[in-house]
């Protein structure tokens, strides 16, 4: 949400978002709402821009799945977020932390002049960027990311396509 002037009267803007989940591993929810169950064991993209578009913002959201110890089900190993040139990544076992361009850092921490914002929510960590992505992960089992839906039908992925 937001405010927006119009005819010289704030005015408040409700945004609407397009939602993915991951949970536990092997359980997906696309953009469109579709289910599905996945137990690859790999770095796979769940969303990015499809065409390169100079108008629209240069983003990538990876998970690198993990053959679970004692079990047939993957988990997440870590989620690593592509904005602009910097790379931030939330690895399981280091909860309350992130690497930005491989280094350790505690939250909360703000990158490229506010243009990505990473704080502690509860369990889990929240990474809002200028242009409305978000991600929320715990660390260990589940990521949501939220895009604007003004980017719907030009995102790839595991959650895109």
């Amino acid at each position: 949400e937001g405010c927006e002037m119009v005819d010289g009267q704030p005015e408040f803007i409700q945004e609407t978002f397009s939602t993915c989940w991951l949970a536990g591993g092997p359980h997906y929810r696309s953009f469109d709402g579709k289910t599905f169950d996945f137990m690859g064991t790999c770095a796979y993209t769940l969303t990015t821009i499809c065409n390169p578009d100079p108008t629209l913002p240069a983003f990538s959201v990876e998970v690198k799945k993990e053959e679970k110890e004692n079990s047939k089900v993957s988990s997440i190993g870590s989620i690593t977020i592509h904005v602009d040139n910097v790379t931030v990544t939330a690895v399981r076992s280091e909860n309350g932390m992130v690497r930005v361009n491989n280094h350790r850092s505690r939250l909360p921490i703000s990158l490229s002049h506010g243009k990505l914002r990473i704080h502690q929510k509860g369990k889990s960590m929240l990474i809002q960027s200028n242009f409305n992505l978000k991600v929320l992960c715990n660390w260990d089992d589940h990521v949501v990311v939220k895009l604007p839906a003004a980017l719907s039908g030009k995102v790839c992925g595991m959650c895109g396509n």
